[in-house]
């Protein structure tokens, strides 16, 4: 049936696979920001980022509305001179991200922060549900 597409429409790249290789390749290489697991542990959620090379302090958790974001950001030199003070080497190097996460379903009044060994752990408790109270209705 040659597909959905009606056959005199159909649009013929010799090129396709290159264009698909290289969108997959840069896509996939190129992307920013941290690994990042979400656990659900029955009565809250735990984030874990990995960050290796960042400090605490490079570290910065907003809330804005329902969203919690996570940015990161740090910069270091390398400078080595010789004797004469020149440079012999010298390497700079800089790296910054920016995620977000939904928080609808999280009491953001209780997130906890932890960051150990290159890996921020969120403890994200979950909000409780509120059930309405039974009630008898009376008749008029």
């Amino acid at each position: 049936m040659y597909g959905l597409t009606p056959f005199e429409k159909r649009t013929y790249d010799l090129f396709d696979a290159f264009h698909d290789f290289e969108d997959n390749f840069f896509n996939a290489s190129m992307t920013t920001g941290c690994k990042t697991d979400i656990k659900d542990e029955g009565d809250k959620y735990v984030l874990e980022a990995e960050m290796p090379g960042f400090e605490k302090e490079d570290i910065k958790l907003d809330l804005d509305g329902d969203r919690l974001i996570l940015s990161a950001e740090h910069s270091a030199t390398n400078d080595e001179k010789d004797d004469n003070g020149k440079y012999i080497r010298r390497e700079r190097s800089f790296g910054s991200f920016s995620r977000s996460f939904d928080v609808s379903a999280v009491d953001t009044d209780k997130i906890g922060a932890e960051y150990k060994n290159g890996i921020l752990i969120l403890d994200l408790p979950k909000k409780q549900a509120t059930v309405p109270a039974a009630r008898r209705l009376e008749i008029k």
